[in-house]
This record gives C-alpha cells, structure tokens and sequence, in this order.
C-alpha cells in the first residue's frame, strides 16, 4: 500500500530539486510555503477518477458524499462552467431574461455617477436582474475543491472554461496542469464611488482561496483566453467595462501556500493577497505563499499585490506590455523578493499601497541589476521584512538572468515538462 500510494504521488508531485532531499524522489512535494506545516500531498493514495464534462466533475468533488477523502481527479479536455445538465451552453439571457448593459448604464445617467431606480421605466427591473442574474450565474459556475484532493489536467489540452473554482476552508489540495479561462461577468457592477472616475466591479476570479492551507497549484495557466476585457463592450468614458476579476485571489487567512511553474498572461488584476487592510484579525499572522518560477506576461497590476502576508516572489519572469505595477506593497505586508526577471523599467516593478517594508536580493531588470531597494527605498520603504526564506525551508534559486529565463520559458504553464533546477 505504501509503495502505491508513493507511485500515484509520483505521478502527481513536481520533484523541485532545488535543494537536498533526504527522501527519494518520488516522496518529494512542492517547494516553498507549501511545504511548511503539515505539507502539502494532496489525494495521494485516495481514489483516481476521470472526468469530461462539468457534471462528472461535481460529482467526483463531492466524492459519494464523502468530499474530503483523499482523492485524484483527473480533467480530460474542455470542462465549460456554464454546461447545463442536457449538454447546452448557459448564457446571460438563460441567467437574466430581459437583461441589458446599455439599460443597466443608462440608469446612472450620462456621468455615469448617481443610479437612481426612477430615472427610466426599466431601471428597477435592470437592477434586480443584475443581482438575480449574478446569483444564478455564480450558483452555476462556482466549483469548489474540497480537502484531501489532487485536480490535475491530463495530457496538454486539459482546460477549465468560465468555471469559477473555489477553496473555502480546505485543507491538502493540488492544483496541476490545468489552463484556467476565468469567467466572463456578464452581471459586473458599475462603482460611482470607487476610484476617481469610477470603476467596473466584476465577481468572478478563475480562482479563490478562501480559509485554504497546505495548497500547491503548479504548471497552471491562468488567463482572460478568448474574452479580453480589452474586446469587452465600451462603458463610461469611452473605457471598456471590466468583465475579469482576479486570476487568483487567496484571503482569509490562508497559509502555506506555494504557486510554481505557472503563467498568468493577458489580464489587468492578476493575483490579490489578503482581504482587505482593515482584516488584520483575519490575516495578521497567515498569507505565508511563495511564488516560484512563474512568468507573468501582458499582466497590467497585481503581481502579486499582497496585505499582511509573508510571501516570497523567487526566479519569476515578468515581461510584454509596461504595467502600472508588477509588485503591490499593502498594509503589513512583507515581501522577499529574489532574482526574478523584469523586461522593463525597474520603477514599475513595484508600487506602496500602505505597506512599509519591502525586500529584494539580486534581480534584474533588462538585463541589469534592478536595485529594487533603492526603488523602494524611493517609496519609503525599508528593506527590514522581518524574515528570510531560508529559514523557514530548503530551497537553491536560479542565479542568473539567462537561467531564469531559459526555466521559466521552458517549464512554466500547461503542458510543459516539469524541469529540474
């Protein structure tokens, strides 16, 4: 039994080898935070099943009634998060009937700054149905992964489309080789009052990790894939509305978690750690995550931004379009960063939203020695986080830009190989 159960989370585990192992390689696990605690294997030794369509995937989360079993779940193919039981495609008429942006817009008047119920005939309708069809929508779509589970995408074509998956307070769960499309909200919520001009509101990450420890989500893409907000109708003052949420959001005191070998392309607020700078009582003391050997590519902020927590970013590669921010330093957070790879100006690497300290070690921007403490120390920040990785685990980072990019390129997403340092 313990030969087998070692052999299935060989089949499942990414053997890191970036530091010393006393153990044999098939027993080895994810690098980083993940590793802390309790560990992080997922549903080795539990049931195997395969999976096509969004039915077969529910019904092998809830596992016979018993969710937190351990067990491996294997997606072939498409999965469409808006599947109805008879095969068909949900859409937002099927969520709303009589729903309409233009109507919805309209009630806020031309400036887009005061809803009011009574301006049109219809306003009231297209309120309710906003909410309604969100409620129906998110009912739909939200799948969520319960303890003891291994999801992971067979062969290279294994995708998650418009599902909206979800940790609430789970335990011991891998995320591997999947391409998360995140879903499109065709209900997003306009905010008068939220920014300068105003902003647009969407629900829907691909991915939220709620109360969630011991998680590994490795060799993933995550990505707004055939619906950019970019080709998204146009809104108020000439923007187009913003159908996307996060691509991965981990809050409520979620520990010990590791994200590796991953890309995030194509997306404006990427990756949001913490819930919010007035939930301290929540997060003070959680969101330890390490970010390892990622590349994030056309992400425009939020990579991570982080609150509270003690993460570590190593051998990421950031490149495509100049964003407003790549790193977001919040509200006691405290960030170690280390030799990761910027294509662009070093003084969009990083940006204070109420945080205080910031560290980085070795990396490059363009090819040269980004000196991110001295863009820091610019921001008022100091470079004292309170921590070191090496303390806490094992772990042997790429040293040079070249390598970190060669890995990165090579190994990071869906269907790669998985390398060895």
């Amino acid at each position: 039994m313990r030969r087998a159960a070692a052999a299935l989370l060989a089949c499942v585990c990414l053997a890191f080898g970036w530091a010393p192992q006393a153990a044999a390689a098939t027993e080895r696990g994810p690098v980083g935070w993940a590793s802390a605690g309790t560990g992080t294997t997922g549903g080795a030794g539990g049931t195997v099943s395969t999976v096509h369509t969004r039915a077969e995937l529910k019904e092998a989360l809830a596992n016979a009634g018993d969710p937190t079993a351990p067990k491996v779940i294997r997606v072939v193919g498409d999965i469409n998060g808006h599947e109805a039981e008879d095969g068909s495609l949900l859409g937002e008429q099927d969520y709303a009937p009589g729903y309409d942006l233009a109507k919805y817009m309209s009630c806020f008047g031309e400036d887009g700054t005061t809803w009011s119920d009574t301006r049109h005939d219809y306003c009231r309708q297209q309120r309710q149905l906003r909410q309604t069809g969100s409620n129906k929508a998110k009912a739909q779509i939200q799948l969520t992964v319960p303890s003891n589970t291994t999801l992971v995408g067979a062969g290279r074509e294994a995708r998650l489309l418009g599902v909206f998956l979800t940790v609430n307070t789970g335990t011991n769960i891998i995320v591997r080789n999947l391409r998360l499309e995140a879903p499109v909200d065709h209900f997003t919520s306009w905010s008068p009052d939220d920014g300068t001009q105003g902003n647009w509101n969407a629900r829907f990450d691909a991915m939220t990790v709620i109360t969630g420890k011991n998680i590994w989500v490795d060799h993933c893409t995550f990505t707004d894939g055939r619906f950019p907000d970019r080709e998204a109708p146009l809104g108020f003052h000439g923007e187009h509305v913003q159908r996307h949420d996060g691509l991965l959001d981990i809050e409520d005191g979620s520990d010990f978690i590791t994200v590796s070998d991953s890309r995030f392309t194509d997306h404006d607020k990427a990756l949001l750690i913490g819930s919010g700078d007035g939930r301290g009582d929540r997060d003070r003391g959680h969101l330890r995550i390490t970010f390892a050997r990622n590349l994030f590519t056309d992400i425009m902020q939020r990579g991570p931004r982080v609150r509270f927590g003690q993460v570590h970013v190593v051998n990421n590669v950031y490149r495509g379009r100049a964003p407003l921010y790549a790193l977001g330093v919040g509200v006691e957070s405290a960030i170690y960063s280390e030799r990761n790879v910027f294509r662009y100006d070093p003084g969009l690497a990083l940006a204070a939203y109420g945080g205080e300290h910031f560290h980085d070690t070795g990396s490059w921007s363009n090819g040269r020695p980004a000196r991110l403490d001295a863009v820091a120390s610019g921001l008022g920040l100091t470079d004292d986080v309170g921590w070191d990785p090496a303390d806490v685990y094992d772990y042997r980072p790429l040293r040079s830009p070249a390598a970190v990019e060669h890995h990165v390129l090579t190994h990071a997403g869906t269907g790669r190989p998985y390398g060895h340092s």
